[in-house]
């Protein structure tokens, strides 16, 4: 297909720099499958579902996976930032570097705000290759827990670029981009949807009959990256680690067979449970990297609704939200939520859809 059907005029002021405050009084608009659309409210979700419906929710927990550093080669040094965005092993990572022209194979970089110290010594490391699109491969010099630490003593909030270009992380960003389950470190980016989520939220539809269960996908620095191919065929995704457990499975597949539905909060909860799932729609245990790219004409076979944030113009998100919804009616939506104010991406509001009706 190509890029250009999933452009769109998108005001920039229409992308939030801040999240709602509480989380759930974020505006959601409920796209319903006969393409009907109601304004609503994160707080009303309870009211568009039913007992025994089940909400899936990503507990992966994000890093402090903004690093800056200097490069040294010889007697010479620069600034450099990089992005962590999908761990090897217990010492290398793959990153996003800028300006990455700056970094070759063999380089030595010293990360800290001007060379600070962490707790456990510099946290240094080698650049051991370089890849397309300013990516590269990070050998540090710390292993295991012991590098875990020395990021989190040197590293930032990752905020998207299009927050981090406009202000600076804050100490209200440390706790505000984290859902309030992340439980398992790894993701450099949050599962937005699930920012929505507070624990009373969770416990009125526990009442209600409307339980949750957990899997876990490390979202990537690839969910910033546009398509900049002219065809979606040419777009290669990051792939990103992930897992549902034995027990999330049964639980999944138990719900389905009394008659509940699946709803994912969030398009990561939703591409590890369509990667988990077999053709007749059983959700499978997995465990390991996905990077399914869902785009107008795949067959879903888990996912009943799909609660997510506003996406980009040309994102695999809103390419993803097109093939789940409709293309038609997403773009109608989108409009929708142009014209009424809805505030977009990962601090923004949402909407819960309905996947379109079968023709």
């Amino acid at each position: 297909m190509r890029t250009d059907q999933f452009d769109f005029e998108l005001p920039e002021h229409l992308i939030a720099l801040e999240p709602a405050r509480p989380r759930d009084a974020a505006r959601m608009l409920v796209v319903g499958g006969d393409g009907q659309f109601t304004d609503g409210q994160v707080g009303e979700l309870a009211q568009w579902l039913r007992a025994g419906d089940v909400l899936v929710l990503n507990d992966t927990r994000v890093i402090p996976a903004a690093l800056s550093g200097r490069r040294r080669r010889g007697e010479q040094t620069a600034r450099v930032d990089v992005m962590l965005h999908k761990r090897v092993d217990a010492s290398r990572w793959r990153a996003f570097a800028r300006p990455a022209k700056r970094l070759a194979a063999g380089d030595r970089i010293q990360f800290g705000a001007s060379g600070e110290m962490c707790l456990l010594g510099a946290l240094d490391a080698t650049v051991e290759a370089r890849g397309e699109g300013g990516e590269v491969v990070l050998a540090f010099d710390l292993a295991g827990p012991d590098l875990d630490l020395a990021i989190a003593g040197v590293g930032r909030v990752p905020l998207p670029p299009y927050i981090a270009g406009r202000r600076a992380a804050g100490a209200a960003d440390i706790a505000n981009y984290q859902t309030v389950f992340a439980r398992r470190d790894g993701a450099v980016a949050a599962p937005t949807a699930g920012l929505h989520m507070t624990a009373d939220l969770l416990a009125r539809l526990a009442a209600q009959g409307v339980l949750h269960q957990f899997v876990t996908l490390h979202v990537g620095a690839g969910t910033f990256l546009p398509v900049k191919a002219d065809d979606t065929r040419d777009h290669v995704m990051h792939s990103e680690w992930g897992e549902v457990t034995q027990a999330a499975a049964n639980a999944l597949n138990d719900v389905g067979a009394r008659g509940g539905r699946i709803v994912a909060i969030g398009t990561t909860a939703l591409r590890i449970l369509e990667t988990a799932a077999a053709a007749d729609g059983t959700v499978r245990p997995f465990a390991g990297d996905t990077d399914i790219f869902i785009t107008p004409g795949y067959r879903f076979r888990a996912v009943d609704l799909l609660m997510t944030n506003f996406h980009l113009p040309r994102s695999t998100l809103f390419m993803l939200v097109s093939a789940f919804a409709g293309s038609d009616t997403m773009r109608r939506a989108y409009a929708h939520a142009i014209a009424g104010g809805y505030r977009f991406y990962s601090y923004g509001d949402a909407s819960l859809l309905h996947p379109a009706a079968a023709k």
